[in-house]
């Protein structure tokens, strides 16, 4: 069994326990970290979530269960809410879900659609928007793990994103789950992604046994 931490990260938080690259000017406020809202000792996040991007971020103490949720090598699916700037096209949807062409390569295909508004929480700050501009809102699932991916997409498309919500990892969500709160589940492992224990060492007939006695 392993502990799983479901935690729903607000806007502007670091996805870290510490901020390694804190402000040095004089007066400067502190960004806030993990550490102001999750007191659990030993965990650490399951991949990374942006300061400015909001919603879920898997923590544990399990080195095997972090890896199964972060190497992009085992693809796990990310879905996210974004509300992007203008009247999103039907195009624009169709070439996220065949892939766009980023700085660093070519993003594999996702699946994307258009959503309804989704009742969230308000975000504080509020996003800006423009009287003269319409917003509106997708769904997009990705299985890669690139720096800033979903909101390059979109804006590749010619569509840039006002506000990005990570709504699913995997098999879990942020159903029930407050901005700033958290959950714990324990998760069943497969046996592989045990660590495995170690046959016994040898003992050599010269050597004495020793017993502990209580």
């Amino acid at each position: 069994m392993a502990e799983l931490i479901l935690f729903n990260k607000p806007f502007q938080v670091l996805s870290q326990f510490t901020d390694t690259d804190a402000p040095a000017t004089a007066g400067q406020k502190p960004r806030s970290t993990l550490a102001d809202w999750v007191r659990i000792p030993g965990i650490y996040p399951a991949g990374r979530l942006d300061y400015d991007s909001e919603g879920l971020l898997l923590l544990t103490s399990n080195g095997s269960l972090q890896h199964r949720i972060a190497s992009p090598a085992l693809k796990m699916a990310k879905t996210y809410w974004v509300q992007v700037e203008g009247d999103v096209s039907a195009s624009a949807i169709e070439a996220l879900c065949a892939g766009v062409t980023l700085k660093d390569g070519r993003t594999r295909p996702a699946k994307a659609r258009r959503m309804e508004e989704p009742k969230l929480w308000p975000r504080v700050p509020p996003v800006r928007q423009r009287d003269t501009v319409p917003t509106s809102w997708l769904e997009l699932t990705i299985t890669e793990g690139r720096n800033r991916q979903v909101r390059r997409m979109t804006a590749a498309v010619g569509f840039p994103t006002l506000r990005l919500i990570r709504y699913r990892i995997g098999d879990w969500s942020l159903d029930g789950l407050e901005p700033g709160k958290y959950r714990e589940i324990s998760i069943n492992l497969p046996a592989a992604a045990q660590p495995r224990k170690q046959p016994p060492r040898a003992r050599s007939a010269k050597t004495p046994r020793t017993i502990q006695r209580s």
